[in-house]
């Protein structure tokens, strides 16, 4: 499989992956129907945080917004996809998820983990992470069949990051959300593999669309937990701490985010 180069790669059934799911099985109009409507839930939470983010997108991180926007454009993208099965819809679905990677990397990284040419101007921390994004867009049209080794390579800084800090957490809810999000990552990588390479061998076609919910559930609450360090380490002046809505005590099932105790100061480290 080569570059794109023809309205071809547009068509249904264009691309080379597909799923254990049994295609045009329940609606004709749709490739794939429980691997696209599954991909609901990222319409549902992401504007929720949008809302609950408000403060934090004010007083500490500007960008904090387009991680949860670009977690709705995955979604976009994986209905596309899992609606035609073209190589288009593939490609979308995929650079979306590296764009998350890496604003999510631009966005929460704490200084401390940074070289000090980077410490000293963010911008370009940024400006290295935009030209891996485009080096990374290139390559995933030109090779698509390996964009899923890429995209899970970048799970390794960000699982790093989150498992050093949260050797050093003393906050239980934070302690608490951080293992959900690798319990829920390592849950849904799992049932991405299965259903990729063993279908033939289980013979269950809901393993993908339980991908697009666990996915959603770790990606939203690693992110929350990052949110929560670059506060942290970043504005601890501020007094970050972590909230769950709709009900503050219900810590399972509720929605965490971050909450500042000061509600008149404005960081600018992140800008």
């Amino acid at each position: 499989m080569g570059f794109i180069s023809s309205w071809d790669d547009f068509l249904p059934l264009s691309s080379h992956v597909d799923w254990c799911e049994p295609n045009y099985s329940i609606v004709p109009s749709i490739a794939e129907f429980w691997n696209t409507i599954s991909n609901s839930i990222f319409f549902v939470i992401p504007p929720i945080l949008i809302y609950l983010f408000k403060q934090y997108q004010r007083q500490v991180c500007g960008g904090v917004n387009i991680v949860w926007i670009l977690l709705m454009i995955v979604g976009v993208g994986s209905v596309y996809f899992h609606s035609t099965l073209s190589l288009v819809g593939q490609l979308m679905d995929e650079v979306a998820i590296l764009y998350v990677c890496l604003s999510a990397l631009g966005n929460w990284v704490p200084s401390s983990y940074l070289p000090q040419a980077f410490k000293d101007d963010r911008r370009k921390f940024h400006a290295l992470l935009l030209g891996c994004g485009i080096i990374a867009t290139a390559l995933a049209f030109v090779k698509p069949e390996v964009n899923h080794l890429l995209l899970f390579s970048f799970g390794i800084p960000g699982l790093s990051l989150l498992t050093n800090e949260l050797r050093k957490c003393e906050c239980p809810r934070v302690y608490h959300v951080g293992v959900m999000s690798s319990v829920w990552f390592f849950t849904a990588v799992g049932c991405w593999i299965i259903d990729r390479f063993f279908c033939n061998q289980i013979h269950f076609q809901y393993l993908h669309c339980a991908w697009h919910i666990f996915i959603c559930l770790g990606a939203y609450m690693a992110c929350v937990c990052y949110a929560y360090f670059y506060a942290y380490h970043e504005c601890p002046e501020q007094g970050p701490k972590l909230c769950f809505w709709p009900n503050d005590r219900n810590e399972w099932f509720g929605i965490p985010y971050v909450s500042l105790l000061v509600t008149s100061v404005k960081s600018t480290k992140n800008l």
